[in-house]
């Protein structure tokens, strides 16, 4: 008997993750695009998600900020207003149409801002005072403003505001929710003992670290369901200076943590993919998380269909998340079922105003003509 696509290509196979069934494991990874004017979605973006939708997939939302003091880069969305929910109604109506699922990823910067980017002018916030010092990276971040430590007082307000983001985001038709605690960013920050230099119980030891991020992940998932919450992690990676002296402790710690909470998945980073380069050299993998973390592991991090394959027949994981590909692709699974070349990604499109180039233009098979395998 001549062997099935599903046999052939594992990426191209169902999943049950949770209530939810898939019908393939290539999930659109959250990929920022700079669009949201005014930290609103756009109407433009109902096309952009519509057109990498496909019924049973994945999609999981760019970076949405959870409150004002939240967000790092200009043209970011946020789910904190009416608005900004009445907004996205659409755009996730959009999705739902075509039998996407659609997760809302959550998202606060902490010290990866600027004071022209907080209320009234003030200081970012972080667990530190530590300002970042700028390296290269596709989002320019030179003008990075000095960090304010936040008081211990102050963080159940931040514990709250992304309960409440949660909140909206089921409001707003969403699936679920992904808790960014990657990348450098706000949770990650507290997460990294080269960032984090507290003395009080969200610094220090590993434990200590880890309790904020792991209080607002609870907070969550009573607020909305632990089965409708994701988590992406990053514990091996050094974007935007967020370094730990001890990464696989610290995945080990977490992903142990979350089974605890029950959570829907855990989206996990690959230790290749650094600052300086996704094929960087690294004794680390995330096998010690897969085999610990008890729902559904998702990776990320420089997969191409052969190594998606690969993690999936190999049991490494159970969905593989693509950023760059998809948002060139936006028929990424048909391609990775045929094998067909696919379409050059333009990085100079990737943070651009532009609503239509390099966002919705980008051809789907049937009409491709700039291809290259």
């Amino acid at each position: 008997m001549a062997s099935s696509v599903e046999d052939s290509v594992p990426l191209i196979t169902p999943y049950k993750m949770g209530n939810f069934h898939l019908s393939h494991r290539v999930v659109f990874a959250p990929c920022s695009r700079m669009r949201s004017y005014g930290f609103v979605p756009q109407p433009y973006a109902i096309l952009y998600y519509s057109q990498r939708t496909t019924k049973g997939g994945l999609l999981i939302a760019e970076a949405t900020g959870v409150s004002d003091t939240a967000h790092g880069y200009p043209g970011t969305p946020g789910i904190w207003t009416k608005e900004q929910i009445e907004a996205w109604k659409p755009i996730v109506d959009a999705v739902h149409a075509k039998g996407g699922i659609f997760f809302c990823q959550l998202w606060h910067g902490g010290r990866i801002s600027n004071n022209d980017l907080q209320p009234n002018g003030q200081a970012p916030i972080s667990c530190t005072d530590k300002q970042m010092i700028p390296q290269g990276n596709d989002l320019a971040l030179a003008d990075i403003s000095p960090s304010r430590q936040l008081k211990t007082e102050e963080i159940p307000q931040l514990i709250n505001d992304f309960r409440i983001a949660s909140r909206n985001a089921i409001e707003a038709g969403f699936d679920g929710v992904e808790i960014h605690g990657a990348h450098g960013y706000l949770l990650d920050q507290f997460m990294k003992d080269r960032i984090n230099d507290r003395t009080d119980k969200y610094g220090g030891t590993l434990e200590n670290r880890c309790r904020f991020p792991l209080e607002v992940i609870e907070a969550v998932a009573n607020e909305i369901g632990a089965d409708k919450v994701g988590v992406r992690l990053s514990p091996f990676a050094n974007y935007l200076g967020a370094d730990d002296s001890n990464p696989e402790a610290l995945g080990l710690y977490m992903v142990e943590a979350l089974n605890k909470y029950g959570i829907l998945y855990c989206h996990m980073v690959e230790p290749r993919m650094e600052a300086t380069g996704e094929n960087s050299d690294t004794p680390y993998s995330l096998l010690p998380m897969r085999k610990v973390f008890k729902s559904t592991f998702m990776v990320a991090g420089g997969y191409d269909r052969e190594g998606g394959n690969k993690a999936i027949a190999d049991n490494y994981a159970d969905l593989v998340a693509y950023g760059r590909w998809f948002i060139a692709n936006p028929d990424l699974p048909k391609r990775f079922e045929l094998d067909a070349p696919l379409n050059k990604y333009d990085r100079e499109t990737f943070y651009s105003q532009d609503p239509g180039r390099g966002y919705v233009d980008y051809p789907f098979l049937e009409s491709s003509t700039n291809v290259s395998t």
